[in-house]
């Protein structure tokens, strides 16, 4: 008794507290023995003590996507388990002893006799509690933040590969195709035109390049054409060549044309000249697809830029919103074609600004989009639609899904923190919570409407005092 009570001494929120109290607490609990390996709790098992470790190491793990994953330890003289007035109820995952541990416990059935006569030693497990709790909370918002930024991390992932995959492989294509090809080569120095003669198949090809831009043809349209070309090129002694009809057929380039070009010409330079031709469109070809996979890798990097608000400081000021809602679908871009789901798009021209944190706001959009389209996985003719429009001084965003709802019965809590319906390792349950938090935190309000088929989540943002 007298060694556990010094035991109990030495814990540092101990330190001060009478010694009757410390007598009382030896009194009522009693010491468990574990070996390495021993098991202290299990998931869903009733967390009904307080627990303290007197020796050893007791290790947090919880199973996560088929795995085992390492939360924590508790190490020796730290408080834990069940705490005067605490809500836990049952443990979220396993406690396995590293090495031997003794364990001091005390059911909670003797809480109430500390709370009326143990007023010093309530008080240090409360603050013990209140510590827990803060820690706990940062740990899951973090976690919540790491969740939505593997998600973007993947859907970027995703929408990066296509034009990035693009820019190589045309690359690759343009430096084949710019190689020297030395019999052509040969031929198109040894070529006689006059002057006039150049400049004439020079125009001819700047406006064929030209009208190409706004052409239009469907599949069965451009094989006959190259149909038409092969056997254009079969008359004139050219030996046929399908990748060369095919390039020229995609610039509406046809048997008429090269009749153009054939006027100008000797016989001897008609091959040489369109093999050049053929060099300039597929040139033209593959920079033009360079250029837009760049324009389409440009595009989602400035999304990402927008969406965190990079190198800006965290103040408010006045932003539309509209630019904050279409870098978040950029983001989520993926899961939209992953599911097939119908977005519609129904703002309000003219819109005022209003007086925002950027990033924040952008983070509420994030995850309530985020969260309708994990609604909508599974539903037939999943829809989504965002509207936004201006209610007296507030501007009103509006996040409709016609996915299976939200239970009347859990209604009420989504906004609580640490609430989640979602599987673990999907969400923690603070997603909802940040963005009351931080639509709090704009003098705004959020509210929603749930039935089966229809389900509303509404965000008021007051107007900057400018735009009232």
């Amino acid at each position: 008794m007298t060694d556990l009570i010094e035991e109990l001494r030495a814990i540092p929120e101990f330190k001060g507290l009478p010694p009757n109290q410390l007598e009382w607490l030896a009194d009522k609990g009693t010491v468990v023995a574990y070996s390495d390996g021993d098991m202290v709790f299990k998931r869903g098992d009733v967390i009904d003590h307080l627990r303290i470790l007197l020796k050893g190491e007791v290790h947090y793990y919880i199973q996560q996507a088929g795995s085992q994953r390492h939360l924590g330890r508790v190490e020796r003289y730290e408080i834990t388990g069940q705490l005067p007035f605490s809500r836990l109820k049952s443990a979220a995952g396993s406690g396995v002893v590293k090495g031997d541990a003794l364990v001091f416990s005390l059911h909670k059935n003797y809480f109430l006799e500390m709370i009326q006569n143990h007023y010093e030693l309530v008080e240090v497990l409360v603050h013990v509690m209140t510590d827990r709790v803060r820690d706990f909370t940062k740990q899951q918002q973090q976690d919540e933040k790491m969740m939505a930024l593997g998600k973007l991390s993947a859907g970027l992932a995703h929408e990066l590969n296509n034009p990035s995959a693009a820019v190589v492989r045309s690359a690759h294509e343009l430096k084949r195709h710019l190689s020297n090809e030395t019999d052509n080569f040969k031929r198109l120095i040894r070529i006689q035109a006059t002057d006039e003669g150049v400049d004439k198949v020079q125009s001819m090809l700047v406006s064929w390049i030209a009208k190409s831009k706004g052409l239009s043809f469907t599949l069965m349209e451009k094989t006959s054409l190259e149909d038409d070309l092969n056997d254009w090129m079969g008359e004139n002694d050219i030996e046929i060549n399908e990748e060369l009809a095919e390039t020229l057929a995609q610039f509406g380039i046809g048997p008429s044309e090269l009749e153009s070009i054939k006027a100008l010409l000797r016989p001897q330079d008609v091959i040489p000249i369109i093999q050049w031709i053929n060099k300039i469109l597929t040139t033209e070809q593959l920079v033009g697809e360079i250029e837009e996979a760049a324009k389409r890798i440009n595009a989602l990097v400035t999304s990402v830029k927008g969406y965190t608000h990079m190198d800006q400081t965290p103040e408010k000021e006045l932003g539309d919103i509209h630019i904050g809602i279409r870098n978040t679908l950029t983001m989520l871009n993926h899961k939209f074609k992953k599911n097939s789901i119908t977005l519609t798009e129904n703002y309000q021209m003219g819109l005022p600004q209003a007086m925002i944190y950027v990033s924040p706001i952008n983070q509420v959009w994030t995850n309530l989009i985020d969260n309708a389209l994990d609604a909508l996985e599974g539903t037939p003719g999943s829809k989504l639609e965002i509207k936004t429009e201006r209610k007296n001084e507030f501007i009103q965003v509006s996040i409709i899904d016609n996915g299976p709802g939200i239970a009347t019965d859990i209604i009420d809590k989504i906004f609580d923190p640490f609430f989640t319906t979602k599987a673990i390792g999907k969400g923690t349950g603070l997603g909802l919570e940040v963005v009351r938090q931080i639509v709090n935190q704009h003098q705004g309000k959020i509210e929603v409407t749930s039935t089966p088929g229809r389900t509303c989540f509404m965000v008021c943002l007051p107007l900057g005092q400018d735009e009232r």
